[in-house]
């Protein structure tokens, strides 16, 4: 049975991104980093047949993915399914600040516990997981044997690390999400495999 291949790309940096600022479901625009992220994203998936291009909906998302679609010839297809993750109380708050102000709902957060849904609107570890690997597995089935390219989020590449590694959603994170970053996850029938995840950067800018 042929393979699918899914190229996931990181959106491009924002200014958010670069002060530590939780984002979420906030939109957010790219910077002048991340645009020139995304130009460099296109120009080293350009030789590659790609055919079909899709995105979160979220303006870091979208911007990135019309950077990509010059290259590649193809329209974007938005799929609110490959947003990131909701933060509830924390979006629009950095790091620091989230822990200061909400030192109880941070540690379950830090602890990566699965069902702990972040309160005000947020999601749960579990909840992320159940839509982004649903989006996947419809992915695939759209596209045997082809291969593809989405343009999503850190929260969702975290997930999909660990979908396809078959790791434990309170694992520590061991592996770094670059903006811009290019992921690499084949499937056979159904069955997601590991590719190199998190591995590759097409441009040295991005934080992770």
């Amino acid at each position: 049975m042929e393979a699918t291949r899914i190229c996931l790309v990181r959106h491009g940096e924002t200014s958010w991104n670069a002060e530590k600022r939780i984002q979420g479901n906030i939109d957010v625009g790219l910077n002048e980093a991340g645009l020139a992220q995304a130009e460099a994203a296109a120009r080293w998936l350009s030789p590659l047949a790609i055919e079909a291009l899709y995105s979160s909906d979220l303006l870091r998302a979208r911007q990135t993915a019309q950077g990509l679609a010059g290259a590649l010839k193809l329209a974007p297809i938005l799929r609110p399914e490959f947003r990131e993750r909701r933060y509830g109380l924390f979006e629009g708050l950095t790091y620091e600040q989230s822990r200061s102000r909400y030192p109880d709902v941070y540690s379950l957060f830090e602890e990566r516990v699965p069902d702990f849904v972040i309160p005000y609107g947020g999601e749960s570890l579990q909840q992320l997981h159940l839509r982004v690997s649903t989006g996947l597995r419809r992915l695939v089935d759209e596209h045997r044997g082809q291969t593809i390219a989405v343009v999503t989020h850190g929260g969702v590449l975290d997930i999909v690390n660990r979908v396809v590694r078959g790791t434990s959603l309170r694992q520590p994170r061991d592996f770094l999400i670059p903006n811009a970053g290019i992921n690499w996850v084949s499937a056979i029938g159904r069955q997601l495999a590991h590719g190199s995840v998190g591995r590759d950067r097409p441009s040295g800018d991005g934080r992770a």
